[in-house]
């Protein structure tokens, strides 16, 4: 499937683009929110299970409006955990180092951050885990998912569209990368879709990308190595980083980098 295969509908403050694959359709909803979020549904046969969750109130209430002719089977809860007023009867799936992630670790101090920056408009509830996910495949209203567990949270294949759901890609678009150890690991994870040959890597930061995308992210990793090695300091790095990618987006996420890089 080629990602710019969709048909697109323009909701009042998001937008949705929707992949048909036969049997299943990917929506994949663009928030248009401060943290430029992405959300995910796979609907077959009239049941929706939804990857993520939007966190903000009106992107909460958009979303519930758009999917009130299907069934909304399950939702997993992978990296971002707020949003905990959106579809709130639904079952809600995660792994234990997921929901240790948004309850408590790295997900929670995001979660905390961004409550304080955008105030009432971010919906910093947390999702109540109905049910744990552990490695491997797994059949949810008739569609099978592989979880593939990740230092924070985890991963989702979907063998029968040949996707991958992971935090962040985005090739023209910074993305939290926490130190030279979590840009190797987002290298190996990369490197191991292109392996597999996936069609699409679905992120929570972008449009569905492919893995064209994937290689100019694995050169902007390891780039992004090389020039904290080579940086006395986080405003040195920042500045050096802006002038060899002058057009990325996602400042606030370079932000983020740099104080990862050089705490």
């Amino acid at each position: 499937m080629n990602k710019n295969t969709f048909t697109s509908l323009q909701l009042n403050k998001g937008e949705m683009h929707v992949y048909n694959f036969g049997e299943i359709k990917l929506h994949a909803y663009q928030t248009n929110d401060l943290i430029n979020d992405e959300v995910f549904i796979l609907e077959k046969n009239g049941k929706a299970v939804i990857i993520e969750s939007p966190c903000f109130f009106d992107n909460n209430q958009e979303l519930t409006d758009y999917l009130q002719d299907l069934e909304v089977e399950a939702m997993l809860i992978a990296y971002h955990d707020a949003g905990g007023s959106f579809m709130p009867e639904a079952a809600k799936y995660a792994t234990p180092n997921a929901r240790e992630y948004g309850e408590n670790g790295g997900g929670k101090a995001l979660i905390d951050n961004f409550s304080a920056a955008f105030g009432a408009a971010f919906d910093s509830s947390l999702h109540q885990i109905t049910n744990t996910l552990a490695a491997g495949q797994v059949n949810i209203a008739g569609i099978d998912f592989v979880i593939k567990p990740t230092t924070d949270a985890y991963d989702i294949e979907i063998p029968e569209i040949n996707a991958v759901y992971t935090h962040m890609l985005g090739h023209d678009c910074h993305s939290i990368v926490a130190g030279a150890a979590h840009a190797q690991a987002m290298i190996g994870e990369l490197r191991g879709y292109i392996a597999k040959g996936c069609s699409l890597i679905l992120t929570s930061h972008y449009t569905p990308e492919d893995l064209k995308d994937a290689e100019e992210k694995i050169a902007y990793l390891e780039n992004l190595q090389k020039i904290a090695a080579a940086s006395p300091n986080a405003d040195n790095f920042k500045a050096e980083v802006q002038k060899q990618y002058p057009q990325y987006s996602g400042q606030n996420y370079l932000d983020m980098t740099a104080g990862f890089f050089f705490n």
